[in-house]
């Protein structure tokens, strides 16, 4: 955890975290184990005491890098579809996929927005979405959308986390991810109650 935290203290006040901020974003997109939320929540609670990073920047890049990732997704599905890749063809990944695509059906627009802040679950629907060629004009724009929205609220939290411990920045940080966490947790449940199906991360 020292480790950890010692790393986060470097990078707020080194200008290519921004750069690394992008490429994780981006790649979590893709590649859900990439924990992008818990770098950038961790990163803003030291807004408050560090004055770095720029919270208006840090909250474009991460906006940047995740609609980046999700059309990424998006080009991926669309290119090889669900179920190229022995991975893909894991029972719950295949599982997540046919979810993905009946609500897709269902409720698109409502899905691709809210589906961003829930790690693993954005990547099904954004892969599904190209393999069923969901119009990509609409797609590109529901994720500047979303990734906008992610952005900012994932800045916020870890913002608000570091007024709240400023004395105590590595509780502050702790406090901000499990935040997200369970945040992201709790909009899978509700998406999921409300659909009256499965999970967004099964």
């Amino acid at each position: 955890m020292d480790a950890i935290s010692a790393f986060i203290f470097a990078a707020a006040g080194n200008p290519l975290s921004y750069l690394m901020i992008f490429l994780f974003c981006a790649i979590d997109g893709f590649f859900p184990p990439v924990p992008s939320e818990s770098l950038v929540v961790a990163l803003a609670s030291l807004v408050p005491t560090h004055g770095n990073p720029n919270p208006w920047l840090l909250g474009l890049v991460a906006g940047l890098g995740a609609f980046v990732g999700d059309n990424v997704a998006y080009m991926i599905g669309r290119g090889i579809g669900t179920d190229r890749f022995s991975w893909m063809r894991r029972k719950r990944l295949q599982h997540a996929f046919a979810w993905a695509g009946y609500e897709l059906r269902l409720r698109p627009v409502s899905l691709i927005l809210v589906a961003r802040f829930v790690p693993i679950g954005r990547v099904a629907v954004n892969l599904v979405a190209g393999a069923t060629r969901f119009p990509q004009r609409k797609f590109v724009i529901l994720t500047s959308f979303s990734s906008l929205a992610w952005a900012t609220y994932s800045v916020m939290i870890g913002v608000l986390a570091g007024r709240w411990f400023e004395e105590h920045h590595l509780l502050g940080m702790v406090v901000a991810v499990a935040v997200a966490i369970g945040l992201g947790i709790l909009i899978d449940r509700i998406v999921s109650k409300v659909s009256g199906n499965t999970s967004l991360r099964k």
